[in-house]
């Protein structure tokens, strides 16, 4: 069950915690041609399964970036905002694809409240993700995000 907060002062309130993680959400080559026709990133990699088997990885990956804009609808999972007119996805500091998601592999999202400030308006929240993979010895994604919250 997600985290809830209700409004700026309960957001505020939330630095600090660790949100715990979501469930496991398979990569399915679909998505992964989804992604690749909407980026036009058609590398081999990612969308040639007879040939990614005998390449590096052993079988196709995950685009990096698939991988990180499943953070959105993941830490929607983590987190239930409510009260508050909008959010926005202020940015990223940081990202690093410390592994790569095969095609059949799940991954999931952890993930912890660093800081949130006041911003004219509303808060701006940091928070640490990390994107797991299951049975991994790595995580497929770290990232430092922010996201800003309105009254």
């Amino acid at each position: 069950m997600p985290a809830t907060a209700h409004g700026l002062d309960e957001l505020k309130a939330l630095a600090g915690t660790d949100l715990g993680r979501t469930e496991w959400l398979e990569i399915t080559q679909d998505r992964v041609n989804t992604f690749a026709d909407a980026t036009d990133d058609h590398q081999w990699i990612h969308t040639d399964p007879e040939r990614a088997e005998d390449g590096p990885f052993g079988a196709p990956i995950a685009h990096g970036y698939l991988t990180l804009s499943l953070v959105i609808p993941l830490f929607n999972r983590l987190l239930q905002i409510s009260g508050i007119s909008m959010s926005v996805n202020y940015g990223l500091d940081k990202v690093r694809f410390p592994s790569p998601v095969r095609v059949g592999a799940k991954i999931r999202l952890g993930g912890v409240v660093d800081t949130v400030e006041e911003v004219k308006g509303g808060v701006q929240m940091h928070l640490a993700f990390t994107v797991e993979i299951d049975g991994g010895d790595k995580p497929a994604c770290v990232a430092r995000a922010v996201y800003r919250h309105y009254a």
